[in-house]
């Protein structure tokens, strides 16, 4: 499973020092957009703090790196785009 390398969300339940803690997320959302489904805005904290996201689907059938649903990328970066968090590893086929 690629983990998250990075997550620029600060204000995501699951961030903490700019690393995901939740045992896995999706990507997804419209057709084209690499939204991560898992972004949660809410207080306080949560997630496992021992552990780094990985990307348990993807459901963006126009990034390179979905097969078959699944995120091929080693790892992924997560970044604040247009008010919401974005896969910022996309890349369209």
């Amino acid at each position: 499973m690629p983990t998250i390398s990075a997550c620029e969300v600060t204000d995501c339940a699951y961030n903490a020092n700019r690393q995901c803690h939740t045992m896995a997320v999706t990507v997804g959302g419209p057709e084209t957009c690499a939204r991560c489904d898992t972004y949660l805005h809410a207080s306080p904290k949560g997630g496992v703090s021992d552990m780094t996201g990985g990307v348990g689907a993807c459901k963006v059938k126009d990034c390179s790196f979905n097969s078959s649903f699944e995120c091929s990328a080693p790892s992924i970066k997560v970044s604040q785009h247009q008010g919401h968090a974005d896969c910022t590893t996309f890349k369209l086929r």
